[in-house]
Formats: C-alpha cells, structure tokens, sequence
C-alpha cells in the first residue's frame, strides 16, 4: 500500500492474500486464500473491494485453479481454468476488471507455446504478477495525468475508496490526489461517507490520514451543499465499468454528485484504467448492476438501524451519464468527449502495449514460466 510495502493482493505460498477491508479501520488482518471458491466468496463479501484488486484477485485465483486441477493434459487444465473464470465472474457482475482479468488468463494459457500442465501453472502465475504490477505502474500514470488537471490549492470531493486499497497500489482517483501531494500541490479532500458501506468513512478516510493528506470526512447529503458554497473545485471518482460511449457505472450515489457538480459548474473527473472500459456496450444501460443484501441498508456492523422487516433495494451502484464528465483519466492519457472516440484510442493504445510486455516477456530465458 501507498508508504507500507504491504499490498492489497499478493501471492504468498501458494495462496492468495488480501487485505480484509470489513475489518477497517479497527483491525487491519490479511486473509490467505487457497481456493478458487473462497476467493470467489471473499470477493462477493467485499474482503476485496475496487475493480482493479478484485481483477488481480481473480487473476491469482486462477493461478490456483491451475495448481488444484487434477488434469493430466492440456484439455483437461483448460476446461477446469474456464470453470474457474465463470465462478469468479458471477461473484461481482458489474465490475468488468474481474472477466477482464480472468479472460487474459484463459488466454494466456490457451496461447501458451508449450501447453504441458507444469508450464502452464508457471505461466499463468507469471501473467497473474504481470497483471499485479502492471496495476502500481498504471495507477501511477493516471496520477501523474490527473493531477495535471489539478490545481495548487484545490479542494477536492471525493466518493467511495479508490486508493490503495481498492487497486493493488497507489490507486485510481485517490492515485491522483497522492500524486498532486508528491508533486507538492496542497490539496484538501471532502470525503463521502458512502453509504450503505461506509467505504469512504472506514476505509477512504483511514488511507489519507495515514498519508498526511488533509480531509474532512462528510455526511454524502453535505455534498451539495458544499458545492453551492463554492467549497467545491473538483468532483474526483472511479468506476467498476465504463460503456463505449463514456457513461460510468460507480459507487451508488456517483451519479447524483455529477448532476449537481453540473448544476454548480464543477468539474467531474472520472479515473479509471482502460481495463474498466467495456467497448462492447453501447451505453451505460446496458451495464449490469448489482443488487447486494438487505443487511447492509438495515445494520451498521450488526447493529440495526431500521424496523425489522423493512422493505429494502440496494442496488451497488448506479450509472451517470457520459455528458456529466468533463473528462476520463487512464493510463494513456485523460479522455475528453467524444468518449467514443478518445476511449476508443486508449483501450487500443493499453492493449497494444501489454501486448508488447507479454511478447518481451516470453522471449525472456525462463519466460515460459516456472512452477512456484
């Protein structure tokens, strides 16, 4: 994580790590996991949250479906990895990062110049660190690309958790706002609360204070408020998927601060890697979105805060529509309207890249992957 050299997903002795964000900011516990099915469980209960960790937690754990495959042939290994991805992506539907991530996996060993099992299981655990450190280095561009959007002195609102711990390092949005603090700009934070989960209040909040970033951790209903006052000089956030027109699937209540930073002229950047962007949907209604439990509108940490028996809907996020973002951030640049257009461009620009890594890689001595 940003200043600690502790991630929010890693490989450790065969099994997967990750940071339990239920238990933040009390406890801060790893959890290892060695199987496909609990990660899978681990991701749909939110150990792991944030598109980007929970598309590295997916890679990893198809490392594990490799290494728990009782295949003797190429055949075999393939059809348990496919069995695999399709647990792991019905465990969060709206974030593409995790089929994303999974489909390069499946890929790269279905690409594999020699396609023996033990290669493959050292192959697909390169692809998954590839995948991992591909991540800190991405984040960091959009940082530097955000935060030239950025002024000295700005005050920024912020919504969800998009730091460290929601990517593997650094972060997305809040990437931008640690890479203005590296570059010396002051900048202030109002942090969203988030509601149903809190995640700007547990988790947003615990990660700037330890940075020594100044915030103010706000009730989401003060949002408006604080941009009518002119409190307000950019609306930052990032998205678990972005159609091909521009439109953004984010944190529930994303869109409702778009409209009023439109409404108060206020600038809405949102920051996310080309692995977000989903070209095959036209638009954001074409997105799915998640419906999570009951619970998490009625309890706060068990505790009940509604009448029992209360009707709920708690859908996890909700879209905005491409025509409230001043601009999209991503590692090839910051992506200005036409969206489909300028994302088009990006994606095709980040593919070619990782494509050129992974040809590099493999002519490497070694590149075909070892077991480890």
């Amino acid at each position: 994580m940003t200043n600690q050299s502790v991630r929010a997903v890693f490989w450790e002795n065969r099994q997967v790590m990750l940071i339990d964000q239920r238990r933040l900011p009390g406890t801060f516990a790893v959890n290892g996991y060695a199987t496909v099915a609990a990660v899978a469980e681990a991701i749909q209960a939110m150990v792991v949250r944030g598109a980007p960790a929970i598309g590295a937690a997916g890679a990893y754990a198809m490392v594990l479906a490799a290494h728990s495959s009782p295949a003797h042939d190429t055949a075999g290994l393939l059809a348990d990895l496919r069995r695999a991805k399709a647990l792991l992506d019905a465990a969060r539907p709206t974030a593409v990062n995790l089929s994303w991530a999974t489909a390069r996996m499946l890929d790269a060993a279905e690409q594999a110049a020699d396609p023996s099992v033990a290669v493959l299981q050292g192959l697909l655990l390169d692809e998954a660190d590839a995948i991992a450190e591909e991540d800190v280095a991405i984040n960091r561009r959009m940082g530097f690309y955000g935060a030239e959007l950025i002024a000295d002195g700005a005050n920024l609102l912020h919504h969800c958790n998009t730091g460290a711990l929601a990517t593997v390092d650094f972060g997305t949005a809040l990437g931008v706002v640690y890479a203005c603090a590296e570059q010396g700009k002051r900048v202030h934070v109002w942090v969203d609360e988030t509601r149903p989960r809190l995640q700007g209040a547990r988790l947003t909040a615990w990660e700037l204070l330890r940075a020594g970033i100044p915030m103010h951790l706000i009730a989401d209903n003060s949002a408006g408020h604080l941009m009518r006052t002119g409190q307000v000089d950019a609306v930052l956030f990032g998205a678990d998927r972005v159609a091909a027109n521009g439109d953004v699937a984010n944190k529930i209540g994303t869109y409702k601060l778009a409209v009023v930073a439109c409404e108060n002229r206020i600038p809405v950047y949102a920051v996310v890697p080309t692995s977000t962007v989903d070209l095959t949907l036209a638009d954001g209604d074409q997105i799915p979105i998640e419906e999570r439990s009951s619970e998490e509108v009625t309890h706060i940490d068990g505790v009940a805060i509604a009448p029992d028996g209360v009707p709920v809907y708690n859908p996890a996020f909700d879209v905005t529509p491409h025509r409230y973002l001043t601009a999209i951030v991503t590692e090839e640049g910051v992506c200005f309207p036409p969206f489909a257009v300028s994302l088009r461009q990006a994606k095709t620009a980040a593919e070619a890249r990782i494509a050129a890594q992974r040809r590099q890689r493999r002519e490497l001595p070694g590149g075909g992957g070892v077991v480890r």
